[in-house]
């Protein structure tokens, strides 16, 4: 017996329209940069980059979901990929809003000069 082949069109012009929707917002944000949300902080680290994060997270979660097929795959197996990737985001971001913060406080309240 063969398989039927499925046109998957409908689907792909949907990952597209939401990718294409996620990344307009974005575009639109940084040309725009809303007072509200680029001079509040949260975590040394201004709301609008936050939300950069966050949607940007979004996509990435979704390419996985819809480009490496995870949607059709077994509980355990898509656990298996996610949480290690969400565990390695959050570190790397930990690492990233750490090493950052206190590079701009050294130079910030020391003699060392911005050479850059």
């Amino acid at each position: 017996m063969s398989h039927a082949h499925v046109s998957n069109t409908k689907r792909i012009w949907t990952v597209f329209g939401l990718l294409s929707l996620i990344t307009t917002v974005e575009v639109a944000f940084g040309i725009i940069r809303p007072d509200a949300l680029y001079m509040h902080n949260f975590l040394t680290m201004n709301l609008l980059n936050w939300l950069f994060i966050i949607l940007t997270l979004v996509k990435a979660y979704y390419i996985v979901w819809a480009f490496m097929h995870m949607e059709g795959e077994k509980k355990a197996l898509r656990n298996a990929v996610v949480f290690p990737l969400i565990f390695l985001v959050c570190y790397l971001l930990f690492i990233l809003l750490t090493e950052g913060d206190y590079v701009f406080e050294v130079f910030k309240n020391s003699t060392i000069k911005w050479n850059f």
